[in-house]
This record gives structure tokens, C-alpha cells and sequence, in this order.
């Protein structure tokens, strides 16, 4: 008898839980995947240059970057780049790939982008970056060149939902 109470006594509240935030609910079931996934664009500044790039997050990690404004001339790069992503704990994400910035006053570097940031909104993600390139440095706590940045992503909404 007290085991039957206390299975009604679970289900009841799991409904209750339901009436109160169905969205809720239905996120923590979809995981990250439902959370980053999608089109953002992402504004960075790196070495006192900003840059803009397009981030296609697919569920699972899969991701891809469309530079926007990093090829020669500050064109942009016609083949989007392969990148990855995940979602860490507390609103957190972390996003990498290869690719190539101008950064100076005369070279484009190599190297790995990697941003950290948090979710402000729904829609919104800021935090910092760093570019390690592919140049040993000695000097650098990495052994590597590197740049510090910091950067804000905006969802892009799907058109197709309007």
C-alpha cells in the first residue's frame, strides 16, 4: 500500500510538472543538441581586429564555420570549414576549428579557434576566444603563437518557421 502511495504521489507531481513548464521539460529531454543547434553569427575581436564568421551547429557536435570577412581583401572564404561543439555545464559552450586569420600587419596565420562562452539568452552567447597558431613560440606559455579575443554570438532565426 505504501509503495502504490508513493507512485501516485510521483506521478502526480511528474504531471503537475508537465502543466507547469512543458518547455522546460522538453529541452532537458532534448539536451544540448536542441540548445546550440542552429545558425549563429559570431562577431570576434582578435588583436584589435573584428571579425565575423557564420557558425552551423548541427546536433551531436557537428559543426561548420563560414568565414565572412578573412580571406584576402577581407572577402569571404567560399567553403565553409568543418568545426565542433559542445555544451558544458552552468549555460556553457565551448566551440573549435581549424582555420586561417589575417592577424598583424602582414601575415595570415594557421591555427586553432577556439571559443568558451556562456549563454546570456536563448539567443545570445558571449565570452572569449583564443587562436593558437601553428608557429612555435617559445616564449608562450603553450609553446605556441596565440591570440586572446573576445567574442558575441547571435542566433540567426530559421526562415523557414516564419
Amino acid at each position: 500500500m505504501g509503495r502504490l502511495l508513493a507512485s501516485l504521489f510521483i506521478s502526480v507531481i511528474f504531471v503537475q510538472a508537465l502543466a507547469i513548464d512543458p518547455l522546460a521539460l522538453e529541452a532537458k529531454h532534448l539536451g544540448a543538441s536542441a540548445h546550440l543547434a542552429g545558425r549563429w553569427r559570431i562577431k570576434f575581436t582578435i588583436a584589435g581586429v573584428e571579425k565575423n564568421l557564420i557558425l552551423v551547429a548541427q546536433p551531436g557536435g557537428i559543426a561548420s564555420f563560414l568565414l565572412l570577412d578573412t580571406a584576402p581583401d577581407d572577402k569571404p572564404t567560399l567553403t565553409p570549414l568543418p568545426a565542433a561543439w559542445s555544451e558544458l555545464s552552468n549555460e556553457r559552450v565551448s566551440i573549435s576549428g581549424e582555420t586561417e586569420l589575417p592577424l598583424g600587419t602582414c601575415c595570415r596565420e594557421i591555427g586553432t579557434l577556439i571559443f568558451k562562452g556562456r549563454f546570456i539568452s536563448s539567443s545570445s552567447i558571449s565570452g572569449k576566444l583564443i587562436f593558437i597558431t601553428n608557429t612555435s613560440e617559445e616564449e608562450s606559455p603553450y609553446g605556441f603563437h596565440s591570440w586572446v579575443g573576445v567574442f558575441a554570438a547571435t542566433r540567426i532565426p530559421d526562415d523557414k518557421k516564419q
